[in-house]
């Protein structure tokens, strides 16, 4: 589960944990009670965005407004991925921020946008914080669970994770979210037989995840070589085209030697121009384009280093998974694909982040640079054919 992956998983049950902590009714008949999803950039975005802005000004102490709103912004910074999004929900939180004893919706939100930002250890202080409260409601305890399982099991904590995934099918819980993250905890770890009948009556329940559950089945075939994870996520992008699911997707295709295929993915349903395409989907544009050699791969080159180096400038020195396979599948730079690698290891230890760092390290011809991946292998008894590859 990568921190994107993670950041879905946060926004699995927000709906309702939020719904259920603050009530919000609209005060006057032309109110904004619900905003459909925009793309970043368009007139209507802006138009949305200064209509936000106007109602923060008047009522900015409102907190059911402002965990509407803020839910409303991480649900779109999910799908499609502009960073801005988690400006506008941190402004909505604002005036409970910094406040210890903030309502348990608000810290929850906060928690979400710290995740989203990679800034895994003051989340995992909120959401501590939140699941030791006494009556804590149902909804919100789940919530903080699945978004904390989601943070540990980036950060390669299994245990801990698993506690987390326990909790969540006990009662009062009893979520089939904790069945399929115990399933995902088992396929990384070679049960696969177990995980994979598992998910797959989990998938036949009423209920039940079903766009979760048919990425980790497809993520899981993904692990053990199979041709079947590539069907597996195309019904996981039909059953919530989201983001990362986008972008899973097409990194299957990549790895499977069919570029073109994985570029149609990318832009299936997107903005024509490459600067319109959120960062995510960008660089797996790039990557496709230059292995076919399409004429539009310098611009996407151009386009994806220009993000970057804003970003620099902005002191945002997260996101190293991209920039490394940004140095090592677009620019051909070993060395730089080699630090990045290692450095974004030390924050995530995801089974794709163990490929990235064990093929920047075989590029580099430094295998002695992923020695800390292997050590984490043997440690874990992770199982994952593409790390065996390249071992």
């Amino acid at each position: 589960m990568s921190a994107a992956r993670a950041f879905a998983l946060a926004c699995l049950v927000l709906v309702a944990a939020v719904a259920s902590a603050a009530p919000f009714t609209p005060r006057q008949d032309d109110e904004v009670v619900e905003r459909l999803p925009l793309r970043a950039g368009s007139a209507g975005e802006r138009a949305r965005q200064r209509a936000e802005q106007r109602v923060l000004a008047q009522q900015p102490r409102d907190l059911g407004l402002a965990l509407r709103a803020a839910r409303e912004a991480i649900e779109r910074g999910r799908r499609y991925g502009d960073p801005r999004d988690l400006g506008t929900a941190q402004a909505w939180l604002q005036p409970w921020w910094s406040d210890p004893a903030a309502p348990p919706a608000a810290r929850l939100l906060k928690a979400t946008v710290l995740q989203a930002r990679h800034d895994f250890d003051a989340a995992l202080g909120e959401l501590d914080g939140l699941i030791a409260e006494r009556g804590l409601p149902v909804a919100l305890q789940a919530q903080a669970e699945l978004t904390r399982v989601g943070i540990l099991q980036v950060r390669g904590r299994w245990d801990e994770a698993r506690a987390g995934c326990e909790r969540l099918v006990a009662p009062p819980l009893s979520l089939p979210h904790g069945h399929a993250c115990l399933a995902e905890l088992d396929s990384l770890q070679g049960r696969d037989a177990a995980a994979t009948q598992r998910l797959a009556a989990l998938d036949r329940a009423p209920g039940a995840p079903h766009a979760w559950i048919a990425l980790l089945r497809a993520e899981l075939a993904e692990r053990q070589g199979l041709a079947a994870a590539g069907p597996l996520y195309a019904r996981a992008m039909q059953l919530d085209d989201d983001l990362y699911v986008r972008a899973a997707y097409a990194d299957w295709l990549l790895d499977a030697g069919r570029p073109k295929e994985a570029a149609a993915i990318v832009r299936a349903g997107q903005p024509e121009g490459v600067d319109q395409l959120p960062d995510a989907l960008l660089l797996r544009l790039a990557i496709a384009w230059k292995r076919t050699g399409d004429a539009g791969a310098g611009r996407a080159q151009t386009e994806m280093q220009q993000r970057f180096d804003a970003a620099a400038l902005r002191g945002d020195t997260s996101h190293a998974r991209e920039r490394a396979r940004f140095a090592l599948d677009v620019r051909d730079d070993a060395a730089s694909a080699l630090k990045e690698a290692t450095m974004n290891w030390s924050q995530q230890r995801e089974p794709s982040d163990a490929v990235l760092l064990l093929r920047a390290a075989r590029a580099a011809k430094q295998p002695g640079a992923a020695g800390p991946v292997r050590a984490f292998i043997r440690e874990r008894s992770m199982q994952d054919q593409r790390s065996k590859a390249l071992e």
